[in-house]
């Protein structure tokens, strides 16, 4: 069935080609396009928007090769895009400025938000985003808690797909890459009636053989399989009224993410078992790119139903897993009159997800789970913008979220009583609601000034539900409601035509909630309070030399308050000797400056290049642990928060043959950091220096590439945890990839 369904999605990405929509203000040859956003719910020039933000035009998206936004990190300063390797669906740890989170449990809300096509993503898993029809992507830096609401303290990671454009066009790509690796898209445009355009999508994209070596079961763990299908339909049903559908189902499955062990020499796993790190910046075999995990077999298999191949059912299969969405989108677009615009956007994203994880990462049985689960949730935003072209405008509007969330959670430990497997169910069910209104106005008080106010109230439930070793019965199901009023304050000074300076002031707001992984009844009952962070940044945005050179600047500093922490510690209460727990002990700041750079050196030779500093650290963080002893991390870093990071990214293209030819290359620096909260060792990479580069042709609907991604083969750590003083693991960052594409377009 599976060999079927994968020829299917293969013919059908085969045949659908399609062109997309321009993102970008054409420009003349040697001169810098500009590139529209909708960072403030509103279609503006990224240059007269009083907020730092970055952005990338279609073109530039894909002549960066991304097989999702993980590989889009370098577009802007003080961002780390890393995928955890804690579940299936590249589980996100999206970091701006340092704030960000790092962990699998949908109880746990984003810090960053992503949103796609106006809708709002309420889960890390899944939230790196793969595209084959991307038009835009931006990121906004800064807490985003007027526009964008809960959940973004961080900032936002904003994508925009491309509409039907109704004509009849396509674009249709393949491709081959290292790893045993191909992949087939594309897109098809038409039109059914003159009001009716209809857009078409299709991928596939099979990795054969796993980036890393495993030792103990096979040669190589890291495979997948992703394929996705989509349908948008755009109909101007009257000269005022725009009506949107789109529809995207995506498929994956995969081996369980691949984690490595980095048991330092004081840790139980070392000591009881001898798995220990020859050094503090190895694994126990010796190699970032070497695992060991897979050993030993759960003592019944699960009792629940998934799709997961029992481990001993063939001899290949020993850890498998799957993650599926299902998307829906809806959105109306009325122009009431020249002055007056109402948008509604209704959003629904469902995941099934089901994996069985070795945690350990050694030839034993001695942490893993088996945890399949549901997330589901809906989204309505109603939204007026008033603008006459005058002095005045305004955006508000009201918004409604609803989510669910369930996890049916095996544990399966073999550390804690020797020659015992334990095997400990938990189920873990949440339910949230969330209402906002806000609004943002502009007002041009002088012709060079302007004045931004703007404001959102919100309200949050949630509501938990525990079963297993610890059972909240009915009337003990927590229930907890939380509210925040989240203001911005900005001032906009145009020097010039060519040259704006900005203040702002906003604020964030981080939902409060439950913990999802508890080991007794008060912690189950027991809710974390929300977090916050004022922001406070002065910039400038320029274009000079005639449009050849944008210059942008930022300087921030943040007060975090509250700031949300997990935390595994010692417990006697618990068969594995550990538990988890979520607490507010902790306030910050963190200050920074930015700079971002893109100009045209000559007619054939453009560059993109930005630089971030940041300073974070603690400046409280005190907790009392299980036995009452007084816990100091005060002065510790953020986790990956590097002090320095920054990109240079050049494109020289010439007209060769009768067609266009272009050569890329692109440098990312990202400087030395931790991986985890308490600055362990083990768990902190060196600083890392990532090159990318391809080399292009195109000539009439062909183009030709040679591309690779990580050629200075970085094995820096993309996720690091250590467990109650047990034993550390970590992710790895892929290794060194190159490919071969081909990309045809047409257009009637």
């Amino acid at each position: 069935m599976k060999t079927q369904r994968s020829m299917m999605f293969a013919a059908i990405a085969a045949a659908t080609v399609g062109v997309s929509a321009p993102t970008v203000v054409s420009a003349a040859p040697g001169v810098l396009e500009e590139i529209t956003v909708t960072a403030r719910k509103r279609e503006e020039s990224m240059q007269d928007v009083g907020l730092a933000v970055s952005a990338l035009s279609e073109t530039e998206i894909q002549r960066q090769f991304a097989r999702d936004i993980q590989d889009l990190a370098n577009i802007a300063p003080n961002v780390i895009i890393d995928d955890t390797g804690q579940g299936p669906g590249g589980t996100a740890a999206i970091y701006i400025r340092g704030v960000g989170i790092a962990d699998l449990e949908k109880n746990f809300d984003p810090a960053v938000g992503v949103s796609v096509d106006g809708v709002f993503l309420g889960s890390n898993a899944g939230a790196l985003l793969r595209g084959i029809d991307i038009a835009r992507v931006e990121v906004l830096r800064g807490p985003q808690g007027t526009l964008f609401g809960r959940n973004t303290v961080g900032g936002l990671i904003n994508i925009t797909r491309t509409q039907p454009t109704g004509e009849l066009g396509g674009r249709f790509r393949a491709g081959v890459e290292n790893f045993d690796t191909y992949y087939v898209d594309g897109i098809f445009n038409f039109a059914v009636t003159d009001d009716l355009a209809i857009k078409l999508t299709g991928a596939k994209r099979d990795q054969g053989e796993g980036y890393y070596d495993n030792v103990t079961v096979r040669g190589d763990q890291g495979r997948q399989d992703y394929e996705s299908l989509g349908f948008n339909a755009l109909w101007n049903a009257t000269d005022t009224l725009e009506l949107e559908y789109s529809y995207t189902m995506e498929r994956l499955d995969q081996d369980t993410p691949a984690l490595v062990n980095a048991t330092r020499p004081d840790q139980l796993f070392c000591v009881a078992y001898g798995y220990c790190s020859p050094s503090v910046d190895s694994t126990i075999t010796g190699d970032r790119n070497g695992v060991a995990g897979g050993g030993g077999r759960p003592p019944t298999p699960p009792s629940f139903e998934t799709n997961i191949t029992p481990v001993d059912a063939v001899d290949d299969s020993f850890m498998d897993a799957f993650f599926d969405t299902d998307t829906h989108i809806l959105e109306a677009r009325w122009e009431i009159s020249d002055a007056l615009r109402f948008d509604y956007i209704y959003g629904s994203w469902e995941s099934d997800e089901a994996s069985l994880q070795d945690w350990d990462g050694t030839p034993e049985l001695l942490y893993h789970t088996d945890r399949p689960g549901e997330f589901e949730q809906q989204s309505h935003e109603l939204r007026l913008t008033y603008d006459n072209g005058g002095a005045f405008n305004v955006v508000g509007g009201l918004f409604f979220w609803d989510s669910e969330y369930e996890s049916r959670m095996r544990s399966y430990i073999g550390f804690a009583v020797p020659g015992v497997i334990l095997d400990i169910p938990q189920t873990t069910q949440q339910e949230t609601e969330s209402v906002a209104a806000f609004f943002e106005a502009d007002y041009r008080f002088a012709d060079q000034w302007v004045l931004t106010v703007g404001g959102r109230y919100t309200e949050d439930e949630k509501t938990s539900r525990q079963f297993g070793e610890v059972n909240t019965i009915p009337g003990q199901h927590p229930t907890e409601k939380w509210d925040e009023f989240t203001p911005k304050l900005g001032l906009r000074y145009n020097m010039t035509d060519d040259v704006m300076f900005y203040a702002t002031y906003s604020k964030g707001y981080r939902a409060g909630g439950f913990n999802g992984r508890v080991a007794s009844l008060e912690e189950a009952i027991q809710p974390y309070d929300p977090e916050t962070i004022d922001n406070y940044e002065i910039g400038v945005k320029s274009e000079l030399l005639e449009n050849r050179l944008r210059l942008n600047a930022t300087i921030f500093t943040m007060d975090y308050k509250d700031k949300q922490e997990e935390l595994q510690l010692p417990s006697n209460e618990t068969d594995t000797g550990q538990k988890t727990v979520v607490i507010n002990p902790s306030s910050a700041t963190i200050q920074g400056i930015e700079l971002e750079m893109q100009a045209y050196l000559n007619e054939n030779l453009s560059i993109r290049a930005n630089l971030g500093y940041l300073d974070s650290e603690y400046d409280d963080f005190v907790y009392t642990d299980v036995e009452g002893s007084i816990t100091d991390l005060s002065g510790l870093e953020f986790r990956r928060a590097p002090e320095f990071t920054g990109t240079v990214d050049a494109t020289y293209e010439w007209d060769v043959a009768g067609g266009n030819a272009w050569v890329r290359g692109a440098y990312r620096y990202i400087g030395s950091h931790f991986t985890n909260a308490t600055n362990n060792a083990e768990l902190a990479n060196d600083s890392q220096g990532i090159v990318d580069a391809s080399v292009n042709y195109a000539v009439n609907n062909l183009t030709f590439s040679l591309f690779g991604r990580n050629l200075t083969d970085e094995d820096g750590y993309t996720h690091g945890y250590e467990v109650a003083g047990l034993w550390s693991y970590a992710a790895t960052r892929p290794p060194r990839t190159y490919g071969f594409e081909v990309v045809y377009n047409f257009n009637n």
